[in-house]
C-alpha cells in the first residue's frame, strides 16, 4: 500500500471510507490521522508476526526490558521514517490536499514517562529493533501519564494528561493474554507429599490486560514489541463494594508516580510496581517454551532502576510455588536471569518500603524477600563475624524497611551504572560494601540516545548537511559522525552549519511566539535548560545568574554582553514544593526582565510550559548553549546533554555524569566546564567544611541577588521565596549553588565572548557533533547485548 503515491492514495481513500463511513469530502484531519496510523500499523503487522515467529522457531535468547516509564513521544513520523515511506506518504497526502505535518501535530505525546529514565527506555527500544536484537519492553499503560503542566500566574498547575482521549492508533489490545495479579489476603502454609506448600488466599485480584505496540527498526524487517499493561477489574471480584473495587483497581494504571507522601499513595505506587513485574514475568514464563532450568540461557530480564526490582521475588515465587523447585535451584535461575541498571547516586532516590505497608499488601512476596534477606545476612555473618553494624547496613530488611536497591544488588547477576563517573562512585562510595562482595557484577554502560530520532528526525536540515558532507552511513553507523571533523577549517561548510542553526532558531522562535506571545531575537544566544525540575539539577543557579546579569545591566552602563535568550522547560513533581518555588521564581524574574525596556533587548527569559518529547524535538536543534549544571557527582549520566551535543549546542556544565565523556569526545576546548569536581563535593558531603553564609557575606553579587528574593524587589512577593533563601543560607545550600556561583558567572562570561567569533563557535559546534556518535543508543545497546544480556542479532 506504500509502493508509490498513486497506490497509497487509492488505499488511503478506501481505508478512510471503511473506517469512518464517510466520504473524503466530509472527513476531518483527525480522521486522516487515524486512517494513516491504521495503514502504517497494518503495514508493519506482517513483519511483526514474522519477527515473533523467528524468535520462537530459532529459540533465540531474548531480552525483556522492564521499566516503570517509556517516554515514547509521538510515533507517526518516527514510524514513517523507520519504514522508509515518508516521501511516498508526504507526496500522496499533498495530492489530496493534506499536510503531513498537520497530521503529526494531531498525535498526542504518549505520556508514559517523566524524564530521562523513560526516554532512555524508549531510545533503547528503537536501537534494539534497528540492530535486529530480540528485545521487548514491558511497562504500564497509564491512562493519564504524568500530568499536563499549565502555568497560572507563574505557578505550576497540574491537569490530567488526556493522551488516550481519542484512543491510541498504535496499540493492539490482547485481552486473551490477560493475567490476574493478586494483592492483600493471607498465605496458607501446609505440608503436601512431604513438601512445604504456600498458597496465597483471599486475595483482591486485579486483571492486567496487555496492549502491544509494534517497535519497528530503522529500515529493517525486525518489529519488536512494547507491552503495556492496563489495570482492569477482575471478572471474579471478592470485594464487597464493587464500585470502590473498580475505582481502586483502575487507579493502578491511571497516573504515573502517584503522590507517595501519605500511606495511600505509597500503597498505590507499590501496587503499580508489583502489577508491572507480576504481569510481565508471568507473561514471559507463560510464553517460554522449554525447560525452566535452562531459563537463563534463553531469557534475560533487565530491570531499569529499582521500580521493577520485585521481579526478583516474583520469579522466585513462580519457580518455588508454581513449578515446585527447590530454593537453591530457583535462586540460581533467578540471579542468572535478572540484571539491573542503577540510575542514581542520591540516597533519597533509592527506594525503601515500610514493612507495615509491604507485608499486608504482598504477603507471599514479603515472605520470599525475608528469606532472601535471612540467607544473605548469614553469608555476611560468615564474612564479617560479629560485625552486626556492617551486616545491618547491608541487609535488605533493616529497621522495618525493605531496601530495594539492596535486593537488586543481591538478586541480579549484573549491576551497571550509566556513566563512567557514576559507576566509579557506585563502586567506591555508594555501593562499596556490595562491590567488595560482588566485584564481578559491577560494570559501566554509558547512556546513549536514539540518533535517528534526535538528529535525523528532529533536525532534517542538519541531517541533510551531514549527509552531503560525509554520506549517509552515519544513519546506520553513528560512529561515522567523527568524519565531520575534517570540515573544522572549511569556512563554506561552517557557514552552512550556521545557516542550519539559524533556521532552527527561527522555528523555535515561532513556537515561542505561538505558545507565549513573546517575540525573541534569533540573533541572540539561545541558552537553554530543559529537564526535570530538581534541586540538584540547579535550575536555581541558572536563574540567579540571570538576576545577576539584570542587576549588572541596570547598574553598570559600561557592561556589554551579546543579547541572550534564556529558555527553560521543566515539570516539577506535584508534591515537590521546593521545585515549584523555583518555577515561580523563574516566571517572576522573567516578568521583571522582559518588561524592562532598558534591558530586554539584551536579556530575555522564556519558560515553555508542558515540556515533552515533541517540544524537545524543536528545542534541541535550536540551542546555542546547553545548560548541564548539576552538582558534580549527583547526575548519574544525563541524556539531554547528549541530544544538545548531537545538534551542535555547546555545553556549559560541571564535570558530572556523561559531561566528562562528552568533553573527551568533543575536546576540552569545545566545552565550557566550571564548578566543583565530584571529588570535592563528596569530600564536603563526608567531612563538612562548606559554609554558604561565607559566600553571602563575601560576594556582593551573591548578597544582592539573595536579598532581592525577600526584600520587596519583586512587588507583593516578599515572602514567596523565603524557602529558597532559607535553603541556600539557613540550611547551608545542599547542592552548592552559592559555592559554584562565581565560577558559573565566569564561564558564562567566557561563553558569551566566544560566541562573538561566530566562525570559531561553529567550529566548536561541528566538533561537538563529530564527537557525538559515541553517545548513540546503538553503541549502548551493543554493549548491553554483548556484555550483559548475551544476545545476538537476528539477521
Amino acid at each position: 500500500m506504500f509502493t508509490n503515491k498513486e497506490e497509497f492514495k487509492e488505499n488511503f481513500l478506501k481505508k478512510l471510507e471503511m473506517m469512518f463511513g464517510k466520504s473524503f469530502g466530509e472527513s476531518t484531519k483527525r480522521d486522516h490521522y487515524f486512517t494513516l496510523g491504521n495503514m502504517v500499523r497494518e503495514y508493519v503487522s506482517t513483519n511483526w508476526i514474522n519477527t515473533n515467529e523467528r524468535y520462537r522457531s530459532a529459540r533465540q535468547k531474548q531480552v525483556y526490558y522492564l521499566s516503570i516509564e517509556f517516554l515514547l513521544g509521538r510515533l507517526l513520523h518516527h514510524n514513517l521514517l523507520n519504514l522508509g515511506i515518508v516521501d511516498v506518504v508526504k507526496k500522496g497526502l499533498e495530492d489530496l490536499g493534506i499536510d503531513l505535518y498537520e497530521l503529526e501535530e494531531i498525535e498526542p505525546d504518549a505520556g508514559l514517562g517523566n524524564g530521562g529514565l523513560g526516554r532512555l527506555a524508549a531510545c533503547f527500544m528503537d536501537s534494539l529493533a534497528s540492530l535486529n536484537f530480540p528485545g521487548h519492553g514491558c511497562g504500564i499503560r497509564y491512562k493519564h501519564g504524568l500530568f499536563e503542566q499549565k502555568i497560572v500566574d507563574g505557578y505550576q498547575v497540574e491537569l490530567p494528561e488526556q493522551w488516550l482521549r481519542h484512543g491510541h492508533v498504535w496499540e493492539v489490545r490482547r485481552a486473551d493474554l490477560a493475567i490476574e495479579v493478586p494483592f492483600w489476603g493471607n498465605v496458607e502454609t501446609k505440608m503436601e507429599n512431604g513438601k512445604l506448600v504456600f498458597r496465597h488466599e483471599h486475595t483482591e485480584m486485579v486483571t492486567a490486560v496487555p496492549y502491544d505496540l509494534p517497535i519497528a527498526g530503522f529500515q529493517t524487517e525486525t518489529v519488536n514489541t512494547l507491552r503495556l499493561w492496563n489495570a482492569e477489574p477482575s471478572p471474579y471480584p471478592i470485594h464487597q463494594d464493587i464500585l470502590t473495587y473498580k475505582r481502586e483497581t483502575e487507579s493502578v494504571s491511571e497516573f504515573l508516580y502517584p503522590d507517595d507522601t501519605h500511606d495511600n499513595g505509597k500503597i498505590l505506587r507499590l501496587k503499580q510496581q508489583y502489577f508491572l513485574v507480576s504481569a510481565s514475568v508471568r507473561s514471559i514464563i507463560r510464553s517460554f517454551r522449554g525447560d525452566l532450568y535452562s531459563l537463563p540461557q534463553h531469557i534475560a530480564i533487565h530491570i531499569n532502576d529499582t521500580h521493577p526490582v520485585l521481579a526478583i521475588p516474583e520469579l522466585m515465587r513462580i519457580l518455588l510455588d508454581e513449578e515446585g523447585m527447590s530454593w537453591d535451584d530457583a535462586w540460581d535461575i533467578t540471579v542468572n536471569t535478572i540484571s539491573y541498571t542503577n540510575h542514581t547516586t542520591l540516597s533519597e532516590a533509592l527506594e525503601k518500603w515500610p514493612v507495615r505497608i509491604f507485608q499486608p499488601l504482598l504477603p507471599r512476596i514479603f515472605m520470599i524477600v525475608e528469606e532472601i534477606n535471612e540467607r544473605f545476612c548469614h553469608r555476611l555473618w560468615d564474612q564479617y563475624p560479629g560485625d552486626w553494624q556492617h551486616i545491618e547496613h547491608m541487609a535488605i530488611i533493616a529497621h522495618q524497611e525493605i531496601k530495594m536497591a539492596h535486593l537488586a544488588l543481591v538478586g541480579s547477576y549484573s549491576v551497571n551504572g550509566v556513566a563512567a563517573l557514576h559507576t566509579e562512585i557506585l563502586k567506591i562510595r555508594e555501593m562499596n560494601n556490595f562491590y567488595r562482595i560482588f566485584p564481578e557484577k559491577f560494570n559501566n554502560k554509558t547512556n546513549g540516545i536514539a540518533h535517528r530520532r534526535w538528529l535525523l528526525k528532529a533536525n532534517p536540515p542538519l541531517a541533510k548537511l551531514i549527509t552531503e558532507g560525509i554520506g549517509d552511513n552515519w544513519i546506520r553507523e553513528p560512529a561515522y559522525l567523527c568524519r565531520l571533523a575534517q570540515f573544522k577549517e572549511d569556512f563554506p561548510f561552517l557557514e552552512q552549519l550556521s545557516k542550519v542553526k539559524q533556521e532552527n532558531k527561527r522555528r523555535l522562535a515561532d513556537r515561542i511566539a505561538l505558545q507565549t506571545g513573546m517575540t525573541v531575537n534569533t540573533e541572540s544566544i539561545f541558552d537553554i535548560q530543559v529537564k526535570r525540575l530538581h534541586a540538584y539539577k540547579r535550575q536555581l543557579l541558572n536563574i540567579l545568574h540571570v538576576m545577576y546579569l539584570y542587576n549588572r545591566l541596570k547598574e553598570d552602563s559600561s557592561f556589554q554582553m551579546h543579547p541572550r535568550t534564556f529558555i527553560f522547560g521543566a515539570k516539577a513533581s506535584p508534591g515537590y514544593y521546593y521545585a515549584k518555588k523555583i518555577i515561580k521564581l523563574i516566571h517572576t524574574v522573567a516578568d521583571k526582565v522582559n518588561k524592562d525596556v532598558r534591558t530586554n533587548e539584551l536579556l530575555k527569559v522564556v519558560f515553555l510550559e508542558n515540556y515533552r518529547v515533541s517540544l524537545a524535538e524543536e528545542i534541541f536543534p535550536a540551542a546555542d548553549i546547553s545548560e548541564q549544571i548539576s552538582t558534580a557527582s549527583k547526575e548519574a549520566s544525563g541524556t539531554g546533554n547528549m541530544k544538545f551535543m548531537m545538534n551542535g549546542a555547546i555545553t556549559v556544565g560541571t564535570l558530572d555524569g556523561a559531561n566528562i565523556e562528552m568533553r573527551e569526545k568533543a575536546g576540552a576546548d569545545n566545552i565550557f566546564i566550571f564548578g566543583l569536581t565530584a571529588e570535592q563535593v563528596l569530600n564536603y558531603d563526608q567531612n563538612g567544611g562548606y559554609h554558604s553564609m561565607e559566600y553571602y557575606f563575601h560576594d556582593k553579587r551573591i548578597r544582592k541577588v539573595m536579598d532581592q528574593l525577600t526584600s520587596g524587589f519583586f512587588p507583593d512577593l516578599e515572602n514567596e521565596f523565603e524557602p529558597i533563601f532559607d535553603s541556600l543560607l539557613i540550611e547551608n545550600d545542599q547542592y552548592f549553588v552559592l559555592r559554584d556561583f562565581d565560577s558559573y558567572v565566569a564561564i558564562q562570561n567566557q561563553a558569551g565572548k566566544a560566541y562573538e567569533n561566530l566562525y570559531h563557535w561553529q567550529k566548536m559546534s561541528l566538533l561537538n557533533i563529530a564527537g557525538s556518535g559515541y553517545f548513540s543508543s546503538d553503541r549502548t545497546i551493543k554493549e548491553y547485548a554483548k556484555n550483559i544480556w548475551n544476545i545476538n542479532p537476528n539477521d
